[in-house]
């Protein structure tokens, strides 16, 4: 796999907010409002459970700046997920939409079903840090499949623990993708 042109990495970034969301964000402590968002997304994935008469858990928490909301514990829950996580994904995007109708505000939240993102996680470490590697030792420059933005920050973080390399996001959504280069 080998890489043409790319650009800065700007992965997960947090959004730049204005107008009321913005004096909402900065009026109350943030813990407050990440809290307020998780019971605001567990309670809307509450009711998506009933709907589709799913057995699930729902674990609240923040986490570096933002709502994680888990689902674990049901049998159904991996169709939640999808392929590559795709369904995930999309629900991830319907619980930030029903966090920010709620709050005027939009929603980072992280949401988690049947522990997939933390085994994706540590997979895409694994790639990174052997992607890394490899070109840290052969100086080629590596092109990654197309990955989402989590992933991707998951790629770009564990590049960034190994000397002597650097990574760089390429492409426009959905074909975005990390490359490693050796740095000079």
């Amino acid at each position: 796999m080998q890489a043409t042109d790319v650009e800065r990495q700007d992965e997960d970034a947090a959004p730049e907010e204005t107008g009321d969301g913005a004096a909402e964000r900065s009026s109350g402590s943030t813990e407050d409002l990440l809290v307020q968002e998780g019971d605001i997304a567990g309670d809307y994935l509450e009711q998506l459970l009933d709907l589709l008469d799913y057995d699930g858990d729902i674990d609240l928490d923040v986490e570096a700046g933002r709502a994680v909301v888990s689902i674990e514990g049901g049998e159904d829950l991996e169709k939640l997920v999808g392929p590559r996580g795709n369904v995930l994904e999309s629900l991830q995007e319907l619980t930030r939409l029903a966090v920010q109708q709620e709050t005027g505000v939009r929603s980072r939240l992280m949401l988690d079903i049947a522990q997939w993102r933390a085994g994706r996680r540590a997979e895409l470490a694994e790639l990174g840090k052997t992607t890394a590697e490899k070109v840290a030792a052969d100086g080629e420059r590596v092109r990654l499949h197309p990955m989402t933005p989590f992933e991707r920050k998951v790629v770009h973080d564990a590049v960034a623990a190994v000397a002597g390399v650097h990574s760089e996001s390429e492409g426009e959504e959905p074909q975005r993708r990390v490359v490693v280069f050796r740095q000079a």
